[in-house]
């Protein structure tokens, strides 16, 4: 297993990351967390893994909710397209683990029900 922590795709814009020095990009306060070994989703991720991401967005969580007190809830999506998608058939279009956190505030959303899809225009559950 620990062998494995240290794969890289070549042509995956995630793994390209690695030597950037960011790990966790935000843009007020929207963040992605990247797992650094790549894998097709979330689902190849080892348990140490899944817990270090967990952390993370629990960390970030608490960082922006201490800048900024209109931070009234969390939006989130599992590979950026929302639940869980894994494989071209499912609607997966980045082929490497990640997970948005987005702060939520009262009002930022005429109708919030649908979660972060409320905050992306065009992707507004039906």
């Amino acid at each position: 297993m620990q062998a494995s922590y240290g794969h890289r795709e070549a042509g995956c814009v995630f793994c390209a990351l690695e030597d950037s020095g960011r790990v966790l990009l935000d843009n007020e306060g929207h963040s992605l967390v990247i797992p650094r070994r790549h894998g097709a989703d979330g689902l190849e991720l080892h348990q140490a893994e899944w817990n270090a991401v967990v952390e993370v967005l629990k960390l970030r969580r608490e960082q922006l909710s201490a800048q900024d007190a209109s931070i009234s809830g969390w939006a989130g999506l599992l590979n950026a397209r929302g639940g869980l998608n894994s494989g071209e058939a499912a609607g997966q279009t980045v082929f490497h683990p990640h997970w948005l956190l987005i702060p939520r505030r009262e009002g930022d959303s005429e109708e919030p029900r649908g979660g972060v899809r409320g905050v992306i225009p065009g992707h507004q559950a039906c």
